[in-house]
């Protein structure tokens, strides 16, 4: 994968569709022939490192009339490929009647009351409920009624330490950029505060609860704020009842443009806590000033960027720290601000086996979750790093959590599988009690269905989990329609998850199968690291070892498997419609990272050079070159490929998948579909209505199923 893209000399032809699939001969569905929209080539070239480098569609990249026009033809194109797909209807009715139970969130409490999230179904949005004294629940805050599509999102909420006032936060249509508001709790009165032009950041209470400290970017000074780029955030405190132009500017660093600041405060309130990370970088530095001496300035306790700092908490001058230095599946460190040099840092629960997903101080204890093989574990510790007790868990799945207190001696987690729903436990820490605090109602009987975790050796001969799961009483006779989703990278875990439309998938005789790649942190950040820059490859090839084994152990073949997969798992899929065209019948690359020369250029996309190097260095650009799924699209048959964005997408900006699908399409050699999906009023994925989610499952659902060459069933 090192050549070069060839001189396109040619504008977008009328292509002909095969809407029966990728497999013409299997097919049972009657060809039609369509002819792709249009996409002008306006030949560019530039050299970079001494490469004659080729950008036909990077006026895709404007913000133009013509690509305004593009984008209506591509998605009434796409649209109407996908409402041609025979008792769709019927995937859209199935997913919805899974959908509709009642969803519950992990209680969190403050002061007096507590406050949960709920849906009574399919609700656009989870509705906010507090309870006062212990009293009964009812609506604090219901953000189905910002928008009347359901468009607006809640981006975060953050209450006030003594429990009487919420700070929220609110997204339009699935951007990054949030807005956050104040409401007091008792009266739920809307109070006049408004903060703008954040991204990447919570509101975080003082002690005294007079106000919040804050992260933002300057106001962007005209320009496309959905495709310019985020430099220069800032730490501000904002004081409850003044206007956000009079907000005190606690911390910046003009030397350091790309440094991001996340702040809160030491429960205790004697400490400002600031975590600085540098775009995606899995490490961080931190910093912390005091607060009981304004006077004082902030002090640079772990000053270099070399590994993850995760505060937990503090005893007075003694700092409590996650972290993966000299330890890449995490221990936990004391750290006393008094003596702060390294050779005095205590470990107090060393590395271990399996890594540490997530801790907390809770109850005067340490609640630890690890990571064994992806599936969750829980333990306590004592302060002092002793063992007190391994939590039983309900099965073999993932946890969210813990949800705890310092000085509350319980907490809750939520536990799910991909074929159990979230659950959520109370565990109390002076009793040894495991309790059920609140378990779904869903209309379909968890026990008709199976999880099987198998181990596959990957291309070099790393060994790779990878949890399959279907309806009982499947047959291993090669044949089973099979969904392959993945992700790897930005040290982010494939752990089971549940999900409405997955048991659908399942009912229509699916398998839907989630290795645990290389660039996640499965396995601690070594694992992570073997699938970052140079090493990228490693992924793919993970990837499609994954492929390889559910055909060779028969659960499926290749003209029955889909490839799925979102953002970074996006350039996976970009990968693999490029690099392994033959092992997929369909492949859906969604919201992804599909030109790696340019992504640092736009909005946050430089952050990402922490996990993918940059073209603009030499010893980046070549592996860089050899993989971008945009400049190795040549002319060969390739499967069906639907590719995924959104219009408000300012994470990954839509010009990826924009440029990429125009180039796939002027391409294609084959007779399987290439077709975009552009929704309107969404964003990367955070925050988007119930409706639009099961309408997009229901699209990659019956997109695979053509191209499988079935036809839907009358009934599911």
């Amino acid at each position: 994968m090192t050549s070069r893209i060839s001189t396109l000399s040619l504008l977008t032809l009328g292509l002909t569709l095969a809407l029966g699939g990728c497999n013409s001969k299997d097919s049972t569905n009657a060809k039609a022939e369509l002819a792709y929209p249009a996409s002008e080539v306006k030949p560019l070239v530039e050299e970079l490192h001494g490469v004659k480098v080729e950008d036909p569609y990077r006026w895709l990249e404007e913000n133009s009339p013509a690509t305004e026009d593009w984008v209506k033809r591509q998605q009434a194109f796409g649209d109407k490929y996908l409402a041609d797909i025979p008792n769709k209807q019927v995937v859209v009715d199935r997913i919805t009647e899974l959908w509709n139970f009642e969803k519950v969130g992990a209680p969190f409490e403050h002061g007096d009351n507590r406050f949960v999230f709920r849906n009574d179904g399919l609700q656009s949005q989870n509705v906010l409920y507090v309870s006062e004294n212990g009293g009964a629940e009812r609506v604090l805050l219901d953000p189905n009624k910002l928008s009347a599509d359901g468009t607006v999102a809640l981006s975060g909420v953050s209450v006030s330490g003594d429990g009487k006032t919420l700070a929220f936060g609110v997204s339009k249509s699935g951007s990054d950029w949030q807005e956050w508001a104040f409401i007091d709790v008792a009266s739920g009165r809307k109070l006049g505060d408004s903060l703008k032009w954040i991204k990447f950041s919570r509101a975080e209470w003082a002690h005294d609860n007079s106000g919040v400290y804050y992260s933002r970017y300057d106001a962007p000074k005209g320009g496309d704020i959905l495709s310019d780029v985020n430099y220069n955030q800032k730490v501000y405190f904002h004081r409850l009842g003044e206007s956000q132009d009079k907000d005190t500017l606690v911390y910046e660093r003009p030397d350091n443009p790309e440094w991001g600041f996340s702040a809160s405060v030491s429960d205790d309130g004697d400490f400002l806590l600031i975590s600085i990370s540098v775009g995606t970088d899995s490490r961080n530095r931190f910093f912390y000033k005091p607060l009981k001496d304004r006077s004082l300035k902030v002090v640079e306790l772990m000053g270099e960027l070399e590994a993850e700092y995760q505060f937990l908490g503090n005893e007075g001058p003694v700092f409590f720290f996650k972290t993966d230095l000299d330890a890449p599946k995490g221990r936990v460190i004391a750290v006393d601000t008094r003596k702060p040099a390294k050779a005095n840092w205590q470990t107090v629960i060393p590395e271990s086996d399996d890594p540490i997903a997530a801790v907390s101080i809770i109850g005067g204890h340490l609640v630890v979750s690890y990571l064994h093989d992806v599936l969750g574990k829980l333990s306590v510790f004592n302060m002092d790093g002793s063992k007190r007790e391994e939590v039983k868990l309900p099965g073999l799945g993932k946890i969210a959590g813990p949800f705890g207190k310092p000085t509350k001696p319980y907490f809750y987690y939520v536990f799910n599988s991909y074929v159990q729903p979230e659950t959520i436990y109370k565990y109390d820490l002076d009793k040894g009690s495991n309790e059920l605090f609140s378990a779904p109602k869903v209309s379909f009987n968890p026990d008709d269905y199976a999880s099987e975790q198998v181990f596959y050796t990957s291309k070099d001969g790393t060994r790779i989990p990878m949890i399959l799961s279907y309806k009982k009483g499947l047959k291993k006779d090669g044949n089973n329609p099979t969904l392959l989703y993945a992700y790897g990278g930005f040290s982010i875990s494939m752990t089971p998850r549940f999900s409405p439309a997955t048991i659908a998938w399942l009912d229509m005789g699916g398998i839907y199968a989630v290795p645990a790649l290389r660039g996640g942190s499965e396995y601690g950040e070594e694992w992570h690291k073997a699938g970052m820059f140079g090493k990228k490859q490693n992924v793919f090839d993970d990837y499609y070892a994954a492929a390889e084994y559910l055909i060779s152990e028969k659960y499926t073949q290749s003209s029955k498997l889909g490839a799925y997969g979102r953002s970074n798992g996006g350039l996976l899929m970009g990968a693999a419609v490029t690099q392994r065209p033959e092992l997929f019948a369909a492949v859906l690359p969604a919201v992804g990272v599909l030109d790696m020369l340019r992504f640092h250029k736009f909005t946050i996309g430089w952050a990402w050079t922490a996990e993918y190097g940059s073209a603009d260095n030499a010893a980046d650009f070549p592996y860089l070159l050899a993989y971008s799924p945009y400049h190795n699209v040549k002319a060969q048959q390739y499967p069906a490929t639907m590719v995924m964005t959104a219009d408000h997408d300012d994470r990954v900006v839509p010009l990826h998948s924009f440029k990429f699908g125009a180039m796939l399409q002027a391409r294609q050699q084959g007779d399987a579909p290439v077709i975009m999906r552009i929704e309107s009023k969404a964003g990367h994925g955070a925050g988007k209505p119930t409706s639009m989610q099961i309408a997009e499952f229901a699209d990659i659902y019956a997109f695979l199923w053509q191209n499988f060459g079935l036809t839907l069933p009358q009934k599911l």
